[in-house]
């Protein structure tokens, strides 16, 4: 079996807990607001965009840690 156990490792972290989100950078784009943001337990980061700004965003990546 070839490859690394490390993304196994890093996904199986971030699902130990809810993650409490938190906003490092944000910019407006046509497709709505997206948000760079940080796990404030474990670091782990996304990118969320928010097509209206009254609606919570949704994630537009995978969770990277």
């Amino acid at each position: 079996m070839t490859g690394s156990a490390a993304p196994r490792i890093a996904v199986e972290r971030a699902a130990a807990h809810e993650h409490g989100w938190l906003v490092e950078s944000a910019h407006r784009t046509s497709e709505g607001v997206v948000q760079y943001v940080r796990c404030a337990g474990c670091g782990v980061r996304r990118v969320d965009v928010a097509a209206v700004p009254i609606v919570v965003p949704a994630a537009a990546s995978r969770e990277l840690g």
